[in-house]
């Protein structure tokens, strides 16, 4: 734009450095509040659909104050401001989810950080912080597993030497804390959850227990700041599909290691399965290993989903348990914890170091284009049968095979 402006706001060389110099200080100023309005004042007050309205209904006032002060295009002006206040009164009736069944969906909202919804369904409650898909957190509406990875991530206090605290970073509606209140009663509870809304929305729709303590904070900022220990630590924090740069670099698992008790058991919710090499599953478990030690680490792929669960204990000393041994004893043990675990039945894997690890630090984590990638791979897999059946049937047969 300021070039094109440059060139119709310039008549002569003699005021050509004035004029260039006042677009700039005023390109310079609208980069500052585009910047800053958003983020701090727009979004958080109003959310973004409306903070979309405004900074496009003061971009359309700009060209509209033009023209009719100059008599010339007041044609598309007017169809500009119709098209605009259409677009501004009945965009918001029909929501983001407008294909939903309404009788389902028992809330839909926005917060400073994420796209809320609440779903009601016949067996559970669930929490979708994206449009079009993933559950963040459920609610069970009978005593059944959840089918998610909060079930195979019951064994980390199951392989704790003791499973008196718990510390979750990324609480969500707290499903996993509800799965330790159950199994393991006297474990108590501490969620850090950055997202203030999803922790009232917790309160109203997920029967959280008013008793956990969650502080509404970043993960990492809160271990900082805490002396405390932990026998379990619940790693669970997402922004979008990947983890935060901040929690998957090792100087973030040096803090978690120094926030376990002896015999405590550090578990990861990694968000897909995605391996081989420069995979972003390799590198969090090539990162965390350089922390924990590479024979002490292993993982189990969540049946039916795309999460694997990684484990990760302190050992007490060389006299302590290995993993492998806890994992014996776990499965062999009868406590309400043990047969919770064996219900799921994981398929614990030992983790493997290449020579070449691939480790994440606070100056270089660059696990948005790593969690990108393993998206990609997802999407292929998933697209394949129908690219085949597109080629072979046209678009009828595809549309055929997707209804």
């Amino acid at each position: 734009m300021t070039p094109g402006l440059n060139k119709f706001a310039t008549t002569s060389l003699a005021d050509n450095a004035s004029v260039v110099g006042r677009l700039s200080a005023c390109n310079t100023v609208g980069s500052i509040l585009g910047t800053f309005l958003p983020t701090f004042v727009t979004i958080p007050a109003v959310g973004t659909f409306v903070t979309f309205l405004i900074f496009s209904g003061a971009l359309l006032a700009l060209p509209i104050v033009y023209f009719l002060s100059a008599h010339a295009h007041r044609v598309a002006c007017a169809v500009s401001v119709v098209l605009f206040v259409i677009s501004a009164l009945c965009s918001p009736m029909t929501g983001f989810a407008f294909w939903m069944n309404k009788d389902t969906l028992a809330y839909e909202g926005e917060s400073m950080y994420n796209y809320l919804q609440v779903q009601n369904l016949p067996d559970r409650t669930i929490l979708p912080t994206n449009v079009l898909f993933g559950v963040q957190s459920v609610t069970m509406k009978s005593d059944e597993p959840t089918g998610m990875y909060y079930d195979v991530a019951l064994a980390a206090p199951a392989l704790a030497t003791h499973a008196d605290s718990a510390l979750i970073l990324g609480m969500g509606a707290g499903t996993y804390a509800r799965a330790l209140r159950r199994h393991s009663p006297q474990t108590k509870v501490t969620g850090v959850e950055i997202d203030g809304k999803i922790t009232r929305l917790a309160g109203e729709y997920f029967d959280e227990p008013s008793d956990i303590d969650v502080a509404t904070y970043d993960g990492r900022a809160w271990l900082a700041a805490s002396k405390e220990r932990f026998d379990v630590i619940m790693v669970d924090a997402y922004q979008d599909i990947t983890i935060p740069f901040q929690m998957s670099s090792r100087e973030f698992f040096r803090l978690v290691y120094g926030h376990l008790a002896d015999g405590g058991v550090m578990v990861v919710n990694m968000n897909m399965i995605s391996d081989g090499h420069g995979s972003i599953n390799e590198a969090l478990t090539d990162t965390i290993a350089s922390v924990f030690g590479a024979g002490n680490i292993v993982t189990a792929d969540v049946p039916n989903t795309t999460n694997r669960e990684l484990f990760a204990p302190r050992r007490a000393g060389a006299s302590s348990p290995s993993i492998g041994q806890r994992i014996a004893a776990m499965r062999a043990g009868g406590t309400r914890l043990d047969r919770a675990v064996r219900q799921v039945d994981p398929v614990f894997r030992p983790v493997a170091v290449d020579a070449d690890a691939t480790v994440l630090t606070d100056d270089k984590a660059p696990v948005e284009l790593l969690g990108m990638r393993a998206i990609d791979g997802i999407i292929a897999e998933q697209a394949g049968p129908y690219r085949e059946i597109l080629e072979r049937d046209g678009i009828g047969g595809l549309l055929r095979a997707v209804q």
